[in-house]
């Protein structure tokens, strides 16, 4: 072998490269992912808030009826002011008619399960309860749970 032989060395390859800092894509990657958990956080937040203002509304208009038929009044009043949200006229709607609207707007209406609640049961107070002298206090409970969801419902608080 002659003179010119050649010296080969070993290959060394480059080190790795190191996880931190990482990319400036990661960094958008968690900016954008920051920013969506953000979001979400306030939006729940502010339906929380926005349901919590809307029962308490409820609660504090029937409350603030004195008596009974006062209180069925109340109930009726903010009735017929969501249900505005479902149907423009609704509010304008009388007797039996309101009654079955009431009905026709029940979730499980959506079902099987026929709802009646109102034509037929506590509901029918709604029609002549604010009028009468004497209403009976349990009978006004039970329609102020029906009315209530109802209410919550309409208003988009449920």
């Amino acid at each position: 072998m002659g003179g010119n032989a050649l010296v080969l060395r070993d290959i060394h390859l480059l080190p790795a490269p190191p996880w931190w800092p990482p990319a400036p894509g990661w960094w958008l990657l968690a900016a954008v992912l920051l920013a969506l958990v953000v979001a979400v956080a306030w939006l729940r937040q502010r339906r929380r808030r926005q349901r919590q203002a809307i029962t308490e509304l409820f609660d504090r208009s029937v409350d603030a009826a004195g008596s009974p038929a006062a209180q069925v009044a109340a109930m009726s009043e903010l009735l017929r002011r969501a249900a505005r949200r479902r149907d423009a006229g609704a509010d304008r709607l009388q007797g039996e008619a309101w009654l079955a609207f009431l009905d026709a707007q029940s979730p499980s209406r959506r079902g099987a399960v026929a709802s009646d609640d109102f034509s037929r049961g506590h509901g029918r107070l709604l029609l002549d309860g604010g009028y009468r002298r004497d209403v009976a206090a349990a009978d006004v409970q039970a329609l102020r749970t029906m009315v209530r969801a109802r209410f919550l419902q309409w208003m988009g608080a449920k």
